[in-house]
């Protein structure tokens, strides 16, 4: 089905037609001139989007974007009303959180997805929700689950899937065995569900998620995945099913594996208090700054593709997800501010550089430390600059922090969501081990022998 879209996409791809008069201008200290930029930026990314139409489907995207990517733009737009205050897409954003959740299980799941849904899709749909619930998001339409609710369905599906019998333990990829990567564990959904676990320990005060969030950091500080001694994180390793093991990991570095598990880390750490875990929050924050921040004007450039013109439809979104989760690093761990605030600044005036390309004007491109629109444009881009500019607000407007149980959140949850059970006892989470049979193992090595390109860096590459 071809959509039309609300601008000329195919003009814009041609012919590069820019309309200068419409470019931003941006003062990063000022909160009138940030919010007038956010507004502009989110305008053209709500332009890509039609779910919210009569006869749509709330919260997809049309080609070539895949069904997470829409989970994390409406995280984004859930930031954009808490830094900004414009309700102008919560209506369109609640929509389309709670009808991808569904009101039967809650569960991120969609019938038409779960063929080719990953740990990875799945977790940033529950981000967010995770974010609705912390920021106090108007809630979920009638009959729907609560916010909450939603965030704990995922955790409990996805410590349900821990695999201890392949590479000791950790996530694979692919939730369902049949599929391609079903052999493969990578950071971005280990990072993700580290994340959710250590975000509900910190939300809800129930020590279930801290011991989870302990479980996956002790797997995956000792995997091939993550260096101790220089804080690097890899993308992902392939199991080697005669030994059961994970012996090799694909080095190329993305950005979004550091945020994901450094923001993890910065909650983990406000929650418990614990100094221990402060120094793989700075090893980390000083590896990501000195390979994706790597000029001295302080503007982050995603290493692994933006250089070589190779960042295809994922890679344009990953330094969204660094911005936003440097600024809430910034929040929870105090000490990290002096260091991370002017790189937010500098990303965020590149950011708006780069966003007065397309027949509308309000179209970014992704060189943030080019004053010249890079001729590129997409969801990506979009949220992208949208993600960097509103993170500024948090200091210019002296922003709180993301709430919790006990600081006014008022999500209300269910511990025992998506566990398909309903003996939990209040106050505990419901969570169980899968048995993987042989069978599943077989079944899927043979479609992993069919991944042709396992060194583009895993994960969203290969599988929509």
């Amino acid at each position: 089905m071809v959509r039309i879209f609300k601008r000329s996409l195919l003009c814009i791809g041609i012919f590069g037609v820019t309309d200068l008069s419409n470019a931003l201008t941006l003062d990063i200290t000022s909160s009138s001139s940030i919010k007038e930029s956010a507004a502009s930026v989110a305008k053209g990314l709500l332009n890509y989007y039609s779910g919210d139409k009569p006869g749509d489907v709330p919260g997809n995207l049309p080609q070539p974007y895949y069904w997470w990517e829409a989970g994390a733009m409406f995280m984004h737009l859930v930031d954009y009303w808490y830094y900004t205050g414009d309700t102008a897409y919560n209506v369109a954003t609640v929509q389309a959180i709670s009808f991808q959740a569904s009101k039967s299980d809650n569960s991120f799941m969609p019938a038409n997805q779960t063929t080719t849904e990953g740990n990875d899709d799945q977790i940033f749909w529950s981000f967010a929700a995770m974010g609705a619930a912390e920021l106090n998001f108007p809630a979920p339409e009638d009959g729907y689950p609560s916010w909450l609710t939603m965030a704990q369905s995922v955790f409990n599906q996805q410590a349900s899937r821990w695999d201890a019998d392949d590479c000791g333990g950790g996530l694979r990829w692919q939730i369902n065995p049949t599929n391609a990567g079903y052999n493969y564990k990578n950071t971005v959904a280990n990072g993700g569900f580290f994340q959710l676990a250590s975000r509900l320990a910190r939300f809800t005060g129930n020590q279930t998620y801290v011991d989870w969030a302990e479980k996956e950091w002790d797997w995956f500080s000792q995997s091939v995945l993550f260096d101790n001694a220089t804080f690097q994180v890899n993308d992902g390793s392939q199991i080697n099913t005669a030994a059961n093991t994970c012996p090799d990991a694909d080095h190329t570095q993305w950005s979004y594996n550091y945020g994901i598990f450094l923001v993890g880390l910065a909650y983990l750490s406000n929650y418990t208090e614990d100094t221990k875990w402060l120094e793989p929050i700075n090893g980390i924050l000083n590896h990501t700054i000195a390979e994706f921040f790597p000029a001295s004007d302080k503007v982050m450039v995603e290493s692994a593709c933006e250089p070589y013109g190779t960042c295809d439809t994922n890679g344009f979104t990953f330094k969204s997800f660094v911005m936003r989760w440097l600024a809430l690093t910034a929040q929870l761990v105090p000490t990290t501010a002096a260091t991370i605030w002017p790189y937010l600044q500098a990303s965020g005036a590149g950011a708006a550089g780069q966003c007065d390309g397309g027949s509308d004007g309000i179209s970014c491109g992704y060189r943030w430390n080019s004053t010249t629109w890079d001729g590129t444009y997409g969801v990506g881009q979009q949220m992208s600059a949208l993600a960097a500019i509103q993170a500024n607000l948090i200091t210019v407007d002296n922003l709180q922090a993301p709430l919790t149980a006990n600081t006014g959140g008022t999500s209300k949850g269910d511990p025992s969501a998506g566990s398909g059970s309903s003996d939990v006892n209040p106050g505990e989470s419901a969570v169980y081990t899968r048995v993987i049979s042989m069978k599943d193992k077989a079944g899927a090595g043979i479609l992993t022998a069919l991944l042709l390109i396992f060194t583009l860096g895993g994960g969203w590459f290969l599988v929509s």
